[in-house]
């Protein structure tokens, strides 16, 4: 029985066989970005790349797909060991940090591009370079209890001034709500070339449409 029995039933053979042959690169494997990666994974995606030059910390794990044991390896390194043990998916993992120098070198293979980055410059070098050769990219973040899941033609980088903030208040549901939408959003786009910008609240959990 495939590993993706219940996701097949639900999508089609012609479906999964696309999002199987379908190139992501996922810029970022923090709360976002790792468990994107996974739920991609898991879903059927077997061409994925994930760039994250950070080590795993222990205020990591609530919301992160890491272990204890993880705690000082290369979140990106870690991610493909635990994605391959689990369900064989081969990661093609990036502990590089992104930046608009090598751009170029890290994201040339890319067929869609998803940014989770959690800092300006990073974002702005990958809307640049996605804009520069026209090339899908979906941004999501996340601030207290809002997210946002945009395509880049409307995206706009937020200000500088909150960069590398790590002590800020995050809650799991909304990190997993936001991880859903986007993941959603990915198929979408891949299987009807539609591209679905979204709002998501904590504290209502609600999910809007968003017309920018």
């Amino acid at each position: 029985m495939s590993v993706f029995f219940h996701e097949q039933l639900y999508r089609s053979n012609a479906v999964m066989t696309k999002l199987k042959n379908y190139p992501v690169t996922i810029c970022g494997a923090g709360a976002l970005g790792a468990n994107i990666a996974e739920n991609l994974a898991r879903s059927g995606f077997d061409k994925l790349t994930v760039i994250d030059c950070d080590r795993i910390e222990e205020r990591n794990l609530s919301t992160q797909p890491y272990y204890r044991s993880d705690v000082g390896a290369f979140k990106a390194k870690i991610l493909a060991n635990n994605l391959y043990r689990a369900i064989g998916t081969k990661v093609d993992a990036k502990t590089k940090e992104l930046t608009p120098a090598n751009t170029t070198q890290l994201l040339k293979d890319s067929q869609l591009i998803v940014d989770v980055f959690d800092n300006s410059v990073a974002r702005q070098a990958v809307k640049d370079y996605a804009d520069q050769l026209s090339i899908p990219c979906l941004h999501a973040g996340l601030s207290a209890d809002y997210a946002e899941v945009i395509w880049n033609d409307v995206y706009r980088v937020p200000s500088e001034v909150n960069d590398d903030v790590c002590d800020y208040p995050l809650a799991r549901n909304l990190v997993m709500l936001t991880v859903a939408v986007a993941c959603e959003a990915i198929v979408s786009f891949i299987t009807t070339a539609e591209q679905r910008n979204s709002s998501i609240t904590q504290k209502d959990l609600t999910i809007q449409s968003l017309f920018l």
